[in-house]
């Protein structure tokens, strides 16, 4: 242990100056209490914290990092040297308690036996040592730090995410801790709500929530190669934004990149990025699953590392993100939680974060949630509306919420999975029903994609039917920033849409270069609230 880290233990009568915090409520554990490790940087790791006796140590000076070292060199050297007790593995997903199959996060492994979806399983009783009261601290004490790898709003939970990778081999942009935004005025203006708020998980590293999970992935892939594992690239068919987050993730560690674009089916802004990042792109005459089956076919047959949410190390980031909202909430938990959903990892990511925070005892309950999907790609939505019974992929339309424009989701069993165990509701979008939605938020001072838009339409229905109550604390999830969809506002404001109304639109008004013209539309505009001559 470095010289500049100091022992306390949390029997202490005066507070000790700590760089995160700890709580100091153990005893109700009935176990001993275990030592608190203070350092100039946040790298406590509380599985490695041992019982100490030492009442007298005086607290710790902060101390800016020396000169020549970067926050990589800082973590390290106060680094501590004990092992680490808690740790994951692949299991099949929903397995049952006789399942003995299992496999390490350091294997390359898409599948279970049988064919199944896998899951990152957590030693929940390692993590259970721990009380959520000081779960809750650890984690708030990292916000807004600048310390490796802490400051990411995923790796601040790195105990949950990947607890056995080593600090040095994290590929972080410090993504998450995105603005959760009061949607004062559209709550009130357009749904009678006083608590409404939008998670903007596009304000990221490349303008979608996609990071959250591409950090965790590419940092194993990271790993995985420093092991001398057949990796020699990462490959992905992607709507859009996951190929950016893996082309810039990829970019950051000099990992090659390989991403299957459908021709002709994602915005100009979504498809610049891998090209920018140096990715190697395919642009293939087939729709998103197309791109899915010649991806999973490829990897299959090169060591090309796959980057689809089929890989459930995705999840694992992206699960942070409902963490982050009960952090941002001072972990009082919402009563809804609406998220878009196209390939339906991110429901059930959303349901896991809820799910282990409730479990380890940092709240009490989890919210119920929605899917939202657009009705021209909406597999999940029939499934749902069939009690659940014989579920049948479909051929996905054009839609503008590109980026769920998928028919044959690989993640539908998660995220069955996911509502049903929140007493979940599913919903879609018209293609009108989005846009207007979208245009009405962005009027209010907000700016999203269209994604966004489709779960602000199940908003707009479950509150109209009563489902949504006024005073219910609700949270939309807006999964890309609004930014990448500049083309589809542009049509929508010029009414360029055919055999849509576009009612909500607010093109621009063209004026004669004189005074006179500028005066005439300028009291025309503002009606009554003109000044009288």
């Amino acid at each position: 242990m470095a010289s500049s880290c100091s022992l306390f233990h949390s029997s202490l009568s005066s507070k000790p100056n700590l760089t995160f915090l700890h709580h100091q409520n153990y005893p109700k554990l009935n176990r001993p209490a275990p030592t608190v490790i203070s350092c100039t940087s946040s790298t406590f790791d509380p599985s490695h914290a041992t019982s100490s006796s030492n009442n007298n140590s005086p607290s710790p000076q902060k101390n800016r990092r020396l000169a020549d070292e970067n926050i990589r060199d800082e973590a390290r050297r106060h680094r501590s040297t004990a092992k680490n007790t808690f740790s994951a593995k692949y299991v099949p997903f929903n397995a049952g308690p006789d399942s003995t199959e299992s496999y390490s996060l350091d294997e390359i492994v898409y599948r279970s036996r049988s064919g199944g979806l896998l899951d990152v399983q957590h030693d929940m009783e390692a993590l259970k040592k721990f009380d959520g009261a000081y779960w809750r601290e650890l984690f708030d004490s990292r916000v807004g730090k600048t310390t490796w790898p802490y400051g990411s709003g995923v790796w601040s939970k790195k105990e949950w995410v990947l607890p056995e990778i080593d600090p040095d081999d994290i590929v972080s942009a410090f993504e998450g801790n995105s603005n959760l935004f009061w949607a004062e005025r559209y709550g009130k203006q357009f749904l009678g709500m006083n608590d409404l708020w939008v998670k903007h998980c596009g304000i990221s590293h490349t303008g979608s929530f996609k990071d959250l999970g591409m950090t965790v992935l590419v940092s194993q892939v990271n790993r995985l190669r420093k092991l001398k594992r057949p990796v020699v690239g990462v490959g992905c068919a992607s709507t859009g934004d996951t190929s950016a987050a893996l082309s810039a993730y990829c970019a950051a560690a000099g990992i090659p990149s390989i991403v299957f674009l459908p021709a002709n089916k994602i915005s100009i802004a979504q498809l610049v990025q891998p090209i920018a990042n140096g990715a190697f792109v395919l642009s293939i005459d087939t729709d998103f699953d197309g791109c899915m089956k010649l991806i999973r076919e490829v990897t299959s047959e090169l060591p090309i590392y796959l980057a689809n949410s089929l890989n459930s190390l995705r999840l694992e980031g992206q699960k942070t993100a409902a963490i982050e909202i009960l952090q941002q909430f001072d972990w009082e938990v919402p009563d809804w939680v609406i998220v878009p959903g196209g390939n339906l990892g991110n429901i059930y990511a959303f349901y896991k974060g809820f799910k282990m925070c409730q479990e380890l005892g940092l709240v009490d309950r989890i919210p119920r949630l929605v899917c939202a999907q657009a009705a021209n790609a909406n597999p999940l939505y029939l499934y749902y509306k069939a009690g659940w019974k014989d579920f049948k992929a479909v051929k996905a339309n054009t839609t503008f919420a590109s980026a769920i424009q998928i028919g044959d989701p690989v993640s539908i069993d998660r995220a069955v999975y996911a509502l049903q165990n929140s007493n979940g509701i599913v919903e879609e979008a018209t293609e009108e029903e989005l846009m207007d939605a979208m245009a009405q938020a962005d009027s209010t001072g907000m700016f999203i994609c269209p994604h966004t838009g489709v779960a602000l339409t199940a908003l707009i229905k479950l509150r109209n039917s009563g489902v949504i109550g006024a005073g219910d604390r609700t949270v939309v999830v807006s999964t890309a920033h609004g930014l990448k969809f500049t083309q589809s506002k542009v049509e929508y404001h010029s009414k360029e849409i055919p055999d849509m109304a576009c009612k909500f639109a607010n093109p621009p008004h063209q004026v004669k270069a004189d005074f006179g013209s500028v005066m005439d539309v300028l009291m025309k505009f503002l009606g009554d609230k003109a000044p009288k001559h």
